[in-house]
C-alpha cells in the first residue's frame, strides 16, 4: 500500500536533528512521495537540498499569505525563476488568503493573483491556503477563470463547510484533508470529507503542525499521514487500501509524479 503526503514542511528546525529517522518512519508507513510546500522564496535553498537528498521529495515555491507583507514586484520574477530552475518543482505555493486576524487583505490578494498568473504561465498546479476567506477566495478564482482561464490545484488543509467545499469542487480543485479531520469536534470538516468525490481527494499532514489523533499534541511528521487516510476511509466507508490507492493516483496526477517509486 502506498500513500502520498501532499503537504509537508520538513525543512523546519524541529526536524533538523532527526530527519533521517523521520524518513525511515515515513518509508515504513508506505509514504512513497512527499510534496514539500514553501512559505517564502527564501526557503527555496533548504527545500531544494532536502529534495536532492531524498528522491521521493518534490516541492513547490511561493509566498504564504501570512508572509504577504514581504511581497514585492521583484518576488514575481523570483518565484518564476526559481520554479523554472529546478525540475523537482511541481507546484506554486503555498499561496492564498488568510483573513484570520488579518489587516493586510489587499496585499494578500495582490500576491495571490500574481502567483495564480505564474502557475498559469508555467502550467503548474497551485497549492492554496484559505482561512476565514472562502467567500473572497471563490470570488477571485471565478474572476480569474472568466478573465484569464482556469488554474488547477488543491485547497490544502481544508477546513471549510460542505457548501464551501462544493464551491471549490465546482471550480475544479482537489480537496486535501489534514489531521484536523481526526479531531472529535471537526464535524463540518468530516462531512466535507464524506462528500468530496474520491477522484478529487488528497491527504496530507501539513507537518510539523496539526498531528492527527492518536498523535495529537506531538510533532507531526509524514508517517502520520496514514492516520489521516484511515480516518477519511472510515468516514467514507471504504477500505484503507482503496482510499490510499485513489489518493495516491490523485496526487500523482495533480503534481505529475510517477508511481510507484522504490525509495
Amino acid at each position: 500500500m502506498q500513500l502520498i503526503d501532499s503537504h509537508v514542511h520538513i525543512n523546519f528546525d524541529v526536524f533538523q536533528s532527526d530527519l533521517d529517522e523521520v524518513r525511515q518512519r515515513w518509508r515504513e508507513a508506505g509514504v512513497t512521495y512527499l510534496v514539500h510546500s514553501c512559505v517564502e522564496p527564501a526557503e527555496f535553498g533548504s527545500i531544494a537540498a532536502i529534495a536532492k537528498q531524498f528522491p521521493e521529495v518534490f516541492f513547490a515555491v511561493g509566498l504564504h499569505p501570512l508572509d504577504a507583507d514581504k511581497w514585492s514586484e521583484a518576488a514575481v520574477e523570483e518565484i518564476l525563476s526559481l520554479a523554472e530552475c529546478d525540475p523537482k518543482v511541481v507546484a506554486i505555493g503555498e499561496t492564498g488568503l488568510d483573513f484570520y486576524k488579518a489587516n493586510n487583505q489587499t496585499i494578500q490578494e495582490t500576491a495571490f493573483i500574481a502567483q495564480l498568473d505564474i502557475a498559469r504561465k508555467l502550467d503548474l498546479p497551485v497549492i492554496i491556503h484559505c482561512r476565514d476567506a472562502a467567500v473572497r477566495m471563490r470570488e477571485i478564482l471565478r474572476q480569474q477563470w472568466q478573465q484569464k482561464g482556469a488554474v488547477r490545484g488543491v485547497m490544502h488543509c481544508w477546513g471549510g463547510n460542505p457548501q464551501e467545499t462544493q464551491w471549490f469542487l465546482d471550480l475544479g480543485f482537489y480537496i486535501s484533508f489534514s489531521g484536523i479531520v481526526t479531531f472529535k469536534n471537526a464535524t463540518q470538516i468530516q462531512e466535507s470529507a464524506r462528500m468530496v468525490p474520491l477522484e478529487r481527494l488528497l491527504v496530507e499532514t501539513d507537518c510539523p503542525f496539526l498531528a492527527p489523533v492518536p498523535k495529537r499534541g506531538k510533532r507531526n511528521e509524514p508517517a502520520y499521514v496514514r492516520y489521516v487516510a484511515e480516518a477519511v476511509a472510515r468516514l467514507r466507508g471504504v477500505s484503507l487500501p482503496e482510499l490510499a490507492r485513489q489518493t495516491t493516483e490523485n496526487a500523482s496526477k495533480l503534481f505529475a509524479l510517477s508511481v510507484p517509486l522504490e525509495c
